[in-house]
């Protein structure tokens, strides 16, 4: 099944490979994308990656939240992501662009010293407050993801991925933990993912309506059970009634994730190293596909052949994603599917994450 064909939005892909986004450090120091990442993405399409998703892309200049990021904040990029786009379809890869805004987990800087999100809630990792954003300020930020989306498409990109996990600006909306607001934007579950849903609409209005948009979301913000921050935060039953809300708003895919740097090492774990500690979040994944009609992709720590065909005929998956096997082996799936291996080299050290660029810095014995 992992190498058939599949249909998401109106996206045909080869297989059911995803790259799951990923920080590069490879965009200018004002996100200008470069050609390193051209061809990054473009060794991702050789490599016969059915969809690739770019690293994470912030939608104004306050977004940012890491050195060397890449942005869409201004129609001076849509040139630059041409490039990008015009070298993964030369392959027959589809690549949808990540677009988001880094919340209270921003950097702070002389033009933007406090980070903003839904509630003034302290990041326990940071010690950093952010400001409570006005009306105003909520109003802006749809706009500026629908900006963002209009780019994209100008750049010739199959789609847009809003990222919704991981503690970033609609991460902090959907939880409970960190978005304590009592107006339309807050309390329920509807109105904490009225801002994605309005994103959605807006995008829709803007693009034609037939512009895939996927979704990345948390299915729990990672704490440990049992404690006052468990008990506040994001719970696998919201994020299923969260997916349902999204596939009526017409996104076309889901792909299921969890974890805030607050939480610790929920995200990208280490020492994936047994097929019984790979797709740490299937169960989760499952319970949102038995939920929706729309695809859902599944990402964390999936390393072996085996493991991927087992996932999606038993309905935890339509897809498989992955960012660090593919950092380690670009050229995987070809790996895969001429039998040359079974599963991923990558020993999920999470040395590839180099502020000097993407790279696989694990030592491999070649001998």
């Amino acid at each position: 099944m992992i190498f058939d064909p599949i249909t998401i939005c109106n996206m045909e892909l080869q297989n059911r490979f995803v790259r799951s986004a990923t920080h590069e450090f490879m965009a200018e120091e004002d996100g200008t994308p470069t050609s390193r990442l051209e061809d990054l993405y473009g060794g991702l399409a050789k490599g016969e990656v059915g969809l690739i998703i770019t690293g994470y892309s912030y939608v104004l200049p306050g977004g940012q939240s890491d050195a060397y990021q890449q942005g869409i904040y201004d129609d001076r990029f849509i040139e630059p992501y041409r490039k990008i786009t015009d070298r993964v379809h030369r392959y027959g890869s589809r690549i949808v662009i990540q677009i988001v805004h880094g919340g209270r987990q921003a950097d702070i800087s002389d033009e933007h010293p406090v980070p903003i999100a839904p509630s003034a809630v302290k990041n326990g990792r940071s010690a950093i407050v952010p400001r409570e954003m006005t009306e105003e300020e909520i109003t802006e930020m749809i706009e500026a993801f629908t900006q963002a989306a209009v780019r994209a498409k100008k750049a010739g990109f199959d789609g847009v991925q809003l990222h919704c996990a991981h503690g970033f600006l609609l991460s902090n909306f959907i939880s409970p933990y960190t978005n304590r607001r009592t107006d339309r934007w807050g309390g329920s579950v509807e109105n904490r993912a009225r801002i994605v849903t309005e994103i959605v609409r807006r995008i829709k209005e803007e693009t034609g309506g037939n512009f895939p948009i996927l979704v990345k979301m948390n299915a729990t913000d990672g704490f440990q059970p049992g404690t006052a921050k468990a008990e506040l935060g994001l719970d696998i039953s919201q994020a299923v009634e969260i997916s349902k809300l999204l596939e009526k708003a017409g996104v076309c895919a889901i792909e299921v994730s969890g974890g805030i740097s607050e939480a610790g090492g929920v995200t990208i774990r280490t020492a994936i190293n047994s097929p019984s500690r790979e797709a740490y979040f299937k169960d989760y994944s499952k319970k949102i596909k038995d939920a929706v009609n729309i695809p859902v992709i599944l990402v964390g720590g999936i390393r072996s052949v085996s493991v991927m065909e087992e996932l999606l005929e038993n309905g935890y998956a339509d897809l498989i994603s992955m960012s660090r096997t593919f950092i380690s082996e670009p050229d995987l799936v070809l790996k895969l599917k001429s039998g040359e291996a079974k599963k991923a080299r990558c020993v999920s050290c999470n040395l590839c994450f180099d502020p000097k660029g993407l790279r696989c810095n694990f030592e491999f014995d070649r001998s």
